[in-house]
C-alpha cells in the first residue's frame, strides 16, 4: 500500500462516486438493495463512507447500475481494495474515533470551537494525561497511554514542514479557566498554546466570559476541509457514544456561518494570545 493512501478518505470518495452512479440511473437505495437482496442501511452506509466495501459489492453495484466502461470499475475496485487497508491508526489498536483521525489526516483545513477544553491537537502530554484520565475514570493506564499516544501522532498534522494542517480554533474562556491536572500543568499548557499560536498556519482566538451569548452555546464541534475539491466538507460533532457527521452543503454552510460568527465576537489574534499568557501567569502564583 502506498503511504498516502487514507482508508477513510478512499471510503468517502468511493462512496460518493456510487452514489452518482445510482442518481445517474435514476434508482433509490431501496432499490438497489432489493435487486441486490441487501438492506438499504447498508447502501446508505457504503455510499457514505461509513462502511468498508468489498470489491465485489463494487462488482455488483456496478452490474445494478449497468458501467459498461471496464476502466471504471476497475478503477473504482481499485478504491474498494485501498479503502480495506489500514490507517496509521490502527496499529494503536480499537480507536473509537477511528473515522474522524481518517478524515483530519488528510484534511487541508479545520476550525475548531471548543467551549470546555483545549483543542487535541495543541495539548501537551501532561494536560492529556490529566484530561483522558478525568474524563473516563474507569478506563485502565494502559488504554489511557495509548489514548495519549494516538493524540500526539495525531498533533504531527500540525508540527509538519510541508503542507500542515491549517488549524483556526476558538476557545471559551472556560477551557482555559478549567484546572486541568494541576495548576502546574495547566500553566504549562497555556504558555504552549500561547507559542503554537504564533505559527502561521495555527490561529487562537478566545471568547471571553463577558461576551455573554454567542452561537456556540450548543457546544463543540469542528469543520473540516480537504485539498481535493471533489471532497466535500465535513462538520464534526464528538458525542459520548457516538459521534455525528454532517457533510450536506446547507449544514455545512449553516455551521460555518455559525463560526464567523464566533470569529467576529472573540477576541483577536494578538489579544488572545495575551489574554491566554495572562491566565498562564495567574497559575504561576
Amino acid at each position: 500500500m502506498a503511504s498516502n493512501v487514507n482508508p477513510t478518505v478512499r471510503r468517502r470518495r468511493l462512496g460518493m462516486e456510487l452514489r452518482r452512479l445510482r442518481e445517474q440511473k435514476g434508482m433509490t437505495a431501496e432499490e438497489v438493495a432489493d435487486r441486490l437482496l441487501v438492506s438499504q442501511s447498508k447502501i446508505s452506509r457504503l455510499e457514505n463512507g461509513r462502511r468498508s466495501i468489498s470489491q465485489r459489492d463494487v462488482r455488483d453495484l456496478c452490474g445494478v447500475y449497468e458501467v459498461d466502461d471496464q476502466r471504471v470499475v476497475e478503477s473504482l475496485m481499485q478504491m474498494a481494495k485501498d479503502s480495506r487497508q489500514q490507517g496509521w491508526w490502527h496499529a494503536f489498536g480499537d480507536v473509537p474515533y477511528s473515522v474522524y483521525i481518517g478524515l483530519e489526516t488528510d484534511a487541508a483545513s479545520l476550525r475548531a470551537y471548543e467551549p470546555q477544553i483545549v483543542p487535541g491537537l495543541l495539548q501537551t502530554r501532561p494536560y492529556a494525561e490529566a484530561l483522558i484520565q478525568g474524563a473516563l475514570p474507569e478506563t485502565s493506564t494502559a488504554d489511557v497511554e495509548k489514548r495519549v499516544q494516538v493524540r500526539l501522532r495525531r498533533q504531527e498534522r500540525v508540527s509538519a514542514e510541508e503542507n500542515p494542517l491549517r488549524l483556526w480554533t476558538v476557545l471559551d474562556e472556560a477551557a482555559l479557566r478549567r484546572i486541568v491536572g494541576s495548576r502546574s500543568v495547566m500553566r504549562e499548557q497555556l504558555e504552549h498554546l500561547a507559542e503554537m499560536s504564533r505559527l502561521p498556519h495555527i490561529t487562537v482566538q478566545v471568547l471571553p466570559y463577558e461576551v455573554g451569548a454567542h452561537p456556540g452555546l450548543n457546544g463543540q464541534y469542528a469543520i473540516l476541509e480537504f485539498p481535493d475539491t471533489s471532497d466535500s466538507s465535513v462538520v464534526y460533532i464528538e458525542g459520548v457514544t457516538s459521534d455525528l457527521y454532517l457533510e450536506k452543503p446547507l449544514d455545512v454552510q449553516k455551521y460555518s456561518v455559525m463560526y464567523e460568527h464566533l470569529r467576529a465576537q472573540a477576541l483577536n489574534v494578538d489579544q488572545s494570545r495575551q489574554f491566554i499568557a495572562d491566565i498562564a501567569k495567574e497559575y504561576a502564583r
